[in-house]
């Protein structure tokens, strides 16, 4: 299957489910957009996970918004930029279980430096999830490229294990999308 603008929830869902785990239950999808991953997250989770959506799109969070409360879905949305500070209401300094970047780390130019100051809000042993693409040019659509080459440094800086690649597509923007997972050390 290619990868295509647009695609649904259900696509989504096949994509990140292998780096999932089952018994996750509190996640937050750092540069949610529109929701298409938060989404997948409900539906590979339940609606009983705590799921937070955080971007700084106010007007693609209140659809998603809208969406959880149609659905019954447990999602929290966060209007933020996800490299600066913010908080996560209701958490009361819990840890989550996982976080996931859905094409959004590769807007960042210090990658594994946030990466890691927002692995610190995992539990020990905790997902990070992170799909990119790979063999992609810098653009102004993907202006940092994290290709799969660089994932294990950038994972080391940010004190997690070693990535593993859970699953690829063709991209119908040019090179592959990748899904990668590693745990937080420690």
């Amino acid at each position: 299957m290619r990868w295509k603008p647009g695609v649904n929830t259900r696509q989504a869902a096949a994509l990140i489910e292998a780096a999932i785990p089952p018994a996750a239950r509190a996640w937050a999808d750092l540069g949610a957009g529109d929701g298409t991953f938060t989404r997948a997250l409900v539906e590979i989770l339940g609606k009983n996970a705590k799921i937070y959506a955080v971007d700084r799109d106010a007007r693609a969070l209140a659809s998603l918004r809208r969406w959880a409360g149609h659905e019954g879905a447990n999602v929290e949305t966060v209007e933020a930029d996800f490299t600066g500070p913010f908080d996560l209401p209701g958490l009361d300094g819990a840890p989550l279980d996982g976080l996931l970047f859905a094409n959004a780390l590769h807007f960042v130019r210090d990658a594994g430096v946030i990466l890691g100051q927002l692995a610190e809000r995992l539990r020990p042993g905790g997902r990070v999830v992170i799909v990119e693409y790979d063999r992609r040019a810098a653009s102004r659509w993907v202006p940092y490229p994290i290709g799969v080459d660089r994932l294990p440094a950038l994972a080391a800086t940010a004190g997690l294990s070693a990535p593993t690649i859970t699953a690829t597509r063709p991209s119908a923007f040019g090179g592959i999308l990748y899904v990668a997972a590693a745990d937080r050390l420690g």
